[in-house]
This record gives C-alpha cells, structure tokens and sequence, in this order.
C-alpha cells in the first residue's frame, strides 16, 4: 500500500513536471514572464510591456492589487485624479507617478499606506485594515527586490523629565460619587452587562468596582477634556442623552472632580532616575523579517474595533472572519476568546480548499495563549471544517497536548487519527505560544512549538488532499457549529499554501509578535558616558499589563568604551512611582565587560516581566531608578514588614495525594513494561483518560474515576499476558498449565504475585527468611528499609492478591481452558489498579 502511494505522489510530481516543460521548456532555460494582460483581480491591461525589471515588479505588486475599480482604479487613471499610478494605457506611466508612493525600505510609511490608513477611500469598513493591506503588497515587492531593511535603527528619544503624576487609586469611592452616576445614568442600555445588548467595555455596570476597572482606560487625569468619555460626546457625537456640547461639558467635569480628589504623586527627590518615556515615544521594533510570501490567508488583528477580523494578506478573495459571541479585542493587536468564535463565509473561504488542494501541502501558523490546560474536545483553535465531525484540518487544544486532524485519502472524513503532542510533554501552556502545523505529501503530518519540532510521528501514511470538501468555513475559537470552544487569546494567525521549512518557523518564532517598542531611558547624567541609554523591548501585553524584556546597556557614540560601569539594583517606575511588583531586576548586579558591541550594547539580564498598566498606552509614563549607576548611587532602606497574622487553624490536610491522569498512565506503562504508545492503550486511554484525577488533591476523588484506573489497568495487563515479553516479566511461569496445577502452590502463586509487587514499588526486593501465613514456601515480600506499617501493609496486600487467586481457580477441574490466563490479568489488573499506583 505504501509503495502504491508513494508511486502515486511521484505520478503526480512527474505529470507537474512535464506539464511545466510542455508549455515552455525547462525551468533552467525559461525565464518566467510575468502575466502583463490581466491581474489577479480581472483588470485587463493591454498597454507597452513593462520596459524594466522594477517596472514588472511594480505592475505585479502594486498595479494588479490595485487597479482594480473598487480599489483605486476608479480615480487614479489616465484622464482623472492624480496621480495617476494605476493608469491602464500604459504601466511605464503609471510607475513612473507611483514609484514615489512607495517606501521599499519602510513600506508602512509609504505615501500609499498612509493616504488609506487616514481615510482615504478604503474599500473596506476600517482603514487600518486597507493600510495593513497595501503595507502586504509593498513588503511582497520588497522582498522580492531585495529592499526591505530588517534592521532597526537606533535613535535618541526626546528627553524629558520624570513629573509628578495623578494614579488611579485602589477604591473606586470617588469615581462612584463624580464620574459613575452619569455613566449608569445614561450608558447602561448598551455598556452593562446586563443590557438586553451588552457590549464591552462594561463601565456603566451595576457593580461600580467592575465599572471603574472598565472605566480607567477612557479617563484622562492630567487633561480631563481629553478623556475618550469626553472625546466620544463632544467630537464623535455618540450617543448624546441631549445636548452633545453640553453633555461633554458635564462629563468632563466630572472627570475633573475625581481628577482633583487624587493627590499628584510626587517622586522621591533622592532617587536615581532615568530621563522618562512614554510607550510611543520608542522606536517601533517590528522589523519585519517573517517568511510569508505564500501566506494565502493573514490575521494580524490590528483593527481594534468592530465586529469584523480581515484577512490582510491581499490574496483574493478576503477570508474576513466575523466575530459573534464573548470576544474582545486586544489593544495591543489580539482577538481574547472567551466562547465565541471568528468565522469566515463559506464562499471566501473556498480559497482555501481551490488553493490548498491544488498544492497539495499546507500550514496553520498562530500565536495563542491558552485560557487553561483542561480545555478538551480537542476545543477547535483553528478549523476548516463542516462539523462536529467532518473537516479538512483543524488545529486544537486537548488539555496538555495539541491536536492536529487533516483530511486526506488516508485518513476518514474528520481527519482521524489525529496527530497528537505527548500529554507528559505538557508542550501546551496557559502562555502565549508560536504553534504551526505543517502538511505535505511527503512527510505528512508535523507540529511544532515555540520554534521546535515536537517530534511527533504521523499515525497515518502520507497522503494527497484529493479528498477535501470545497463546502466548509474557516473558523477560529469554535467548531463551525458553536461546540468545542477553546478559550484564550490569538494574537496572530496565517494560513501558508506550503508547508514551511524548520528554518522557515524557527525565523518566524524570532520576529516573535505584536507592536513593540525599544524603550532607551537616557542615563548619561549618572554614567558620564556620552549617549548612554538602558534599553528595553517593550509592549502591551494584553489589556491590563505591559511585557518589559531584554534590558541592554547601550550608547549611540559608536567612539565610547563603557567598559567597567556598574549597575545594581534597577528598578521601573510608572506615574511617579516605583511599580508595586515585577520589579524582576531589583536584586540586579552587573558590570560592563568586554562582550559589549559598539551601537548594539550589552544585555543586562535574560529576566522579563509584567508591569500593570495604570493609565493606558497613551498616557503611562516610565523611567528606571538604580541603587547603583556608575558613581551615582542611592541607599534603599527596606520598610520593615509587617508582622504575619496569627495562622488560621485549618483543618488537618491530608499527607497524601493522588496522582493525576498522566502520570497514572506512565506509571503503568513503567509498572507492566508495556509502551503507552501501543494502539490498544492508546484506544483505551482516550476512551477513559477523561475520568482519570486533574488534580492531587485526594478529597476530589471519586468513584469514577477508580473505575477509570481499572479500565486502564485491565488492558495494560491484558497486553502483558498476551505478549511475548510475559515469560520474562513473570520468570518460571507455566501459563500452559491448568488452573487447577498451576496456582496450588504457594511458590507457584509468588511467581505471578512477586514480580508485580516489585515492579509497582519501583526496584528489586530483598528477601527475608520468617514464616508467613499462606506463602510458606516463599520468603515474604518487603524492602529491608520499610517500618514496620510498611511491611504489614506490603504483607496484607500480598495476602488479598493470593485470596483472589484462590477465588478464581476456585473451579478447579471444571475451569476454562483460558483460566490461567485470565487469573493472571485479573491478579495484574488487581495490582495495577490498587492505591500503590493512585496514591502519592
């Protein structure tokens, strides 16, 4: 069989290759003409031929995406607005007017990225979502030409002083006295949880405390007039209850008095401080560098707003995902999943089956963050698929292990079996992770995490996606039929028509994701060492925090050697204070060494952290302080702690606990020698890992799950007895013999017994000589280094397997032929399901 699939996959790569060389020759001897007749979009051209390179470049990137009517090919043409940069009378024209619209080097910052991003005739309900669009089409050219800069110039920041500055305080008292009644008053209706059509943020809530979290974002304490709830009345004129100008005056005052009731923060004069900086006041650390130029389906998740996720890698038609159920969006780029799902419309999403199917090879690239590692189902993360249980792929989550199911001709209809990462791996975390799914006809299936190859083996040969069904939606967060929800935040997706190489997803792990910024906090003051800076890689991290990484002691004076500077204890300040926790670098001592590299710096540290957010992204204003810098220094004296409240006392906890789903499964493969990946324990494993303990805590136990363990017991047994390994797993056995022969004697019975009790404590026993009350002829069973209980209870428990014996040989003559075997599965299923596999 698997002859025949391969000989069918090279009949297929063989019939490519002819029909390749039929309609033009070799590879090496043909030149590939660009298609200067019609673009992807349908626009015919039938002007001069491209009279250069970058000519045919700028035809194939900017003019077919673009000339189209409903884009920019209803102005910019020949006899109408200029410029004139999708004229369709001749291409040397249109790139002669257009060449000055594109910045290769900077493409976000091109003049056609930024007309659109600010208003300019989009095509699509968010202009951030054409400018990411066009950014696509000018990287593609980039790359293609060998234009785009992945490196990220270093540049002095505006200097400023640290200021005094207003927090939001802990109680939401205040704010519940100035600010809340207006917004319960006439905001409820829409932005409360209890609205007939909630919408988040949900600061009008009857729960003031959960208001003011909501309500924090939207104030501004320094200028109250600039505050969103301000903005949005007097400037958006949304939802006025009267008069828009005057109910702007009334809100801003009311942010203005909550404002005055909070005292500045005043910083602490004989701190050593950094020059501050606001999170924008950095330089943007997308550097690009991703590989994805057959990226046919991208979701950066930039727009921020709306009911609508676009697909932005300008591969037509656009699978835009519509947002339905509990999901919000992240500020800093990100949809949060909380049961509701994204899904593209059949007919868009068709794309995928006419582009995937005909390449033959795919991948499913995300950034996610887990919600938990119980989800199960596998809960659907990323599916193309028609149901609970019809799919052409889909990439999910079952507890600590990603699954992947592909669609194939080896496979069924729901793309089983499914290719799983190993549960004791844990390779899923409640953290945010690079996860990409590959397939190919050649290696089939392969997942990676963070950068690495799980190492997981395809259950299935490889196969050809001959079988896929064009009828299916592209869904994230659920199955298309609102079951299997996973939980979590995605803050990047991509959709590749090849799967890509290990160094492919290795390079795209390194870019990492989302809108960062290198934060330089000026220390020149303290070092005395010309345009010296401690620099941080920061961004939002989602909502309610920052993610602050990678500090590196840095001058922009390539001439300086800051060999020797030392620095202790660093800190990050916000508002005027030091941040209550995360303060990862408190303990840091580091001096400047050799390992420093001109403009590129030295790091400081490996150690990350989160930092709350406090006013938000716009208005939060950092700076570092040290203990020690250079000469400068500043004695921190510790605040006493307070003295520990009187322990409560709690009830007795119990010493023992019980061990959870994955480990009860290693710990019979260990216990029997029989491999967890064998298909009959893998059958029966998923049928009852689900009622195996999640916890250790052993007063959760139950019934159930006892009944779990058994079942799992008896197949590992029974796969023992049945294999070939039985005769030296139980040495000197007879498994020929009668039950009446071959139990009726007590060395004969210690032959099955003893091997299994010393396979479950672990290690080879030493032996005692001592009577014992059933095996006389064989020493008793125990460690010479348990206490006395231990042997009492390894003795008791050797006794109730000996009784079971008795009770199923007790038909003597008349037993089944198969009854020595089943005895022993039963004493094994007995042994391997007792407390000494459970307990811990």
């Amino acid at each position: 069989m698997k002859t025949l699939k391969n000989l069918q996959i090279s009949t297929l790569l063989c019939t490519a290759a002819f029909l390749a060389a039929c309609s033009g020759g070799s590879g090496q001897d043909t030149e590939e003409q660009p298609n200067t007749n019609q673009s992807d979009n349908g626009t015919n051209y039938s002007g001069p031929t491209p009279e250069t390179e970058d000519v045919k470049q700028y035809k194939r990137y900017i003019w077919d995406n673009l000339a189209a009517q409903n884009r920019c090919g209803s102005c910019h043409v020949e006899g109408a607005q200029s410029p004139h940069f999708v004229r369709s009378d001749d291409i040397n024209a249109a790139y002669d007017e257009g060449r000055g619209l594109v910045n290769l080097s900077l493409p976000e910052e091109s003049r056609l990225v930024t007309k659109v991003g600010g208003g300019h005739n989009c095509w699509l309900s968010s202009d951030d979502a054409c400018a990411e669009i066009i950014t696509n089409y000018i990287e593609e050219w980039a790359r293609a030409s060998g234009g785009l800069s992945n490196t990220v110039i270093l540049s002095a920041p505006v200097e400023r002083e640290v200021g005094e500055s207003k927090s939001f305080p802990i109680s939401s008292s205040s704010f519940g006295s100035t600010v809340y009644p207006i917004l319960r008053n006439y905001c409820a209706n829409c932005h409360s949880e209890d609205a007939a059509l909630a919408q988040k943020p949900y600061f009008a809530s009857s729960d003031v405390d959960l208001a003011y979290e909501a309500a924090k974002s939207k104030i501004n304490l320094d200028t109250p007039a600039d505050s969103r709830f301000s903005v949005r009345l007097g400037s958006e004129f949304h939802n006025c209850w009267d008069d828009c100008s005057k109910n702007e005056t009334e809100m801003t005052a009311a942010i203005q008095a909550f404002a005055d009731s909070i005292a500045p923060t005043q910083v602490d004069p004989n701190w050593v401080i950094s020059k501050a900086l606001g999170l924008t006041d950095g330089i943007v650390a997308n550097s690009g560098g991703r590989i994805e130029n057959n990226a046919i389906a991208l979701y950066e998740f930039k727009t921020g707003n709306g009911t609508i996720a676009y697909d932005t890698s300008g591969v037509n038609p656009a699978i835009d995902l519509a947002l339905s159920g509990d999901v919000e969006w992240i500020e800093s780029w990100g949809l949060q999943l909380k049961g509701g799902k994204a899904q593209g419309a059949t007919a868009t999403s068709r794309k995928l089956y006419e582009t995937l199917s005909a390449t033959g090879e795919y991948s499913i690239e995300v950034w996610a963050a887990p919600a938990n590692v119980t989800q199960e189902g596998p809960a659907r993360l990323v599916t193309y698929s028609g149901g609970d249980d019809i799919r052409n792929f889909t990439l999910g989550q079952e507890q600590y292990s990603y699954i992947f199911q592909n669609r194939s001709d080896s496979t069924d209809a729901d793309g089983m079996p499914a290719m799983m990462t190993d549960d004791a791996d844990q390779l899923v975390q409640a953290s945010l992770q690079h996860v990409v799914a590959t397939y190919d006809p050649i290696n089939g299936r392969k997942l990676y995490v963070n950068g690495a190859d799980t190492g997981e083996t395809d259950p299935t040969e490889a196969g050809l996606l001959s079988t896929w069904d064009d009828t299916f939606a592209l869904a994230v967060g659920s199955e298309v039929s609102n079951g299997n929800s996973w939980e979590g935040s995605i803050r990047m997706m991509a959709i590749h028509s090849r799967a890509l190489s290990a160094e492919d997803i290795a390079t795209n792990y390194e870019v990492g994701v989302g809108e960062k910024y290198l934060l330089l906090f000026k220390v020149e003051e303290h070092t005395g060492i010309s345009q010296s800076y401690v620099m941080f890689t920061v961004q939002q991290f989602d909502n309610y925090a920052y993610l602050f990484s990678e500090p590196t002691f840095v001058s922009l004076d390539e001439s300086v050697n800051p060999t020797g500077l030392v620095i202790e204890g660093m800190r990050i300040g916000i508002n005027g204070r030091e941040a209550e926790v995360g303060q990862s670098w408190a303990k840091l001592s580091t001096e400047i060494d050799d390992s420093y590299v001109p403009l590129q710096g030295q790091q400081l540290s490996r150690l990350g952290t989160i930092i709350t957010l406090d006013k938000g992204p716009i208005d939060d204003e950092f700076f570092l302080t040290f203990e020690r810098i250079g000469n400068a220094t500043f004695t921190r004296v510790e605040p006493t702690p307070v003295a520990p409240a009187e322990p409560a006392d709690l009830e007795a906890q119990p010493r023992i606990g019980l061990r959870r789903f994955e480990q009860i499964n290693a710990s019979l493969s260990r216990a029997t020698g029989i491999s967890s990946a064998h298909p009959d324990i893998m059958e029966t494993w998923e049928a009852v890992k689900r009622q195996l303990p999640v916890s250790s805590d052993i007063s959760g136990f139950l019934a159930a799950q006892q009944m779990g363990i058994t079942q799992l017991s008896v197949k590992y047994c029974s796969t023992l007895v049945e294999s070939s390994g039985r005769s030296s797993y139980f040495p000197g056995f007879d498994f020929s013999a009668p039950a009446s022969t071959a139990f009726d004697s007590d060395s004969k019975r210690a032959l099955i017994i003893n091997p299994l009790l010393e396979s479950l404590l672990g290690h080879e026993m030493t032996w005692h000589d001592g009577s014992h009350s059933q095996l006389a002829s064989a020493p008793p069973l125990y460690d010479q280094d348990l206490d006395l209980d231990g042997k009492k209870e390894i003795q008791g428990f050797e006794d109730e397997l000996n009784r079971l014996i008795g009770t199923m040989t007790a038909c003597g003559n008349n037993c089944a032929s198969d009854r020595t075997e089943t005895t022993v599965k039963a004493v094994c299923a007995a042994a391997m399901g007792s407390a000494m596999i459970l307990i811990h």
